[in-house]
């Protein structure tokens, strides 16, 4: 029987079991020094050159950062609506509104043309997401915060290490954040990084975090308890040794793709962009869903559809007046194949034999 090919799958060593294995003798379970620790480590690994909090996970990370940057009710935050639910949902959960904008249909991120023609006199900012673990066009987001007089966020939850012009993701918007889901480039079990631009948006996401306090008994402001435990960091500071190589694993595997693959579009990499591949995603313009199921039954390939439904088109958030023909074209044609560091030179070649044979056959 031909072995099965995931789409993703989170690699966990023996040095992670240890790592995990220490925490838990040491009684010292919640957010402790392990934390801090894996905050540094996460600055100094990607460079940063900013301050990091931890949280309990991506989402708990952009809600966070988007409290600390003053984003709350009556105020309107551009995004895309090619991503997942939870770039939206941590907005609305600020109490401000999302305001959906179309994507290059290049690179999958959102269009910066399109957000700064979604900004009104409510908006507070910008949230491009660094999609696939492809940075988004963020100079000229940048451009657009100092012309129109709002903020830069940045999703950057699919993109540990992806740079622009040598400049890594999540240091140019007033905060970044970083996922550590399981199938993300690495991971903490579960978890969030917040990367920040000063001071005290690094003191008010620390606050937030942990029910408003720095001190015990000592609340300075009402807070959540989205802490990140010891037991995650020691997962997390052991995968911080690997996820470079990795990342260089991924772009070698995409490159082997992108060079053999014929009869779908392969994804396009910005001039001066390093691309990290959390996905690598093809267009399909016919029968995508049967295209993904031909591959599963017939050469036992996973594959994803991320995002079939756009967000704008979900039920809580359906009545946005949104027309986006980029974001509906991608919904419909857009599947990832696997490139994670697990797949090497045969599946790889399996994957090239499939894909074409398939879209030969048209699907």
């Amino acid at each position: 029987m031909t072995d099965f090919i995931p789409p993703a799958k989170p690699l966990i060593g023996d040095e992670e079991v240890a790592a995990v294995e220490r925490v838990l003798r040491s009684g010292m379970l919640a957010q402790g020094t392990e934390v801090a620790d894996f905050e540094r480590e996460f600055a100094e690994t990607f460079e940063l050159g900013r301050g990091c909090v931890a949280v309990n996970s991506g989402t708990s990370g952009l809600h966070l950062g988007l409290l600390a940057a003053g984003v709350g009710p009556g105020d309107e935050v551009v995004v895309p609506s090619f991503t997942f639910a939870a770039t939206a949902n941590a907005v609305a959960l600020t109490g401000a509104t999302p305001v959906f904008a179309d994507i290059d249909p290049a690179t999958f991120c959102l269009d910066p043309a399109s957000a700064e023609a979604a900004i009104t006199d409510r908006t507070k900012g910008v949230l491009p997401v660094h999609l696939y673990g492809h940075p988004a066009a963020m100079p000229a987001f940048a451009a657009l915060a100092e012309r129109r007089g709002v903020q830069v966020f940045e999703d950057a939850a699919q993109a540990h290490g992806a740079t622009l012009g040598g400049r890594p993701v999540g240091t140019w918007g007033r905060f970044g954040m970083f996922s550590l889901y399981p199938t993300k480039n690495m991971t903490s079990g579960e978890g969030g990084m917040v990367a920040c631009a000063d001071a005290d948006t690094v003191r008010t996401v620390q606050l937030l975090r942990n029910q408003g306090m720095l001190q015990q008994y000592h609340n300075e402001l009402v807070g959540l308890n989205n802490r990140m435990t010891n037991i995650h960091a020691a997962i997390g500071r052991v995968q911080l040794t690997k996820v470079l190589a990795w990342n260089e694993r991924r772009r070698e595997n995409a490159a082997f793709l992108s060079a053999n693959l014929a009869g779908v579009r392969t994804p396009a990499v910005a001039e001066g962009a390093v691309h990290v591949f959390h996905q690598y995603t093809v267009r399909v313009p016919d029968d995508r869903d049967g295209f993904a199921a031909a591959l599963k039954s017939e050469y036992a390939i996973g594959s994803g559809a991320f995002y079939p439904v756009p967000v704008h088109r979900l039920a809580p958030f359906a009545s946005a007046d949104a027309d986006l023909p980029q974001t509906d074209a991608a919904a419909a044609q857009c599947l990832s194949l696997p490139v994670h560091p697990s797949v090497g030179p045969a599946e790889l070649e399996r994957i090239v034999t499939a894909v074409n044979a398939l879209a030969r056959a048209g699907g």
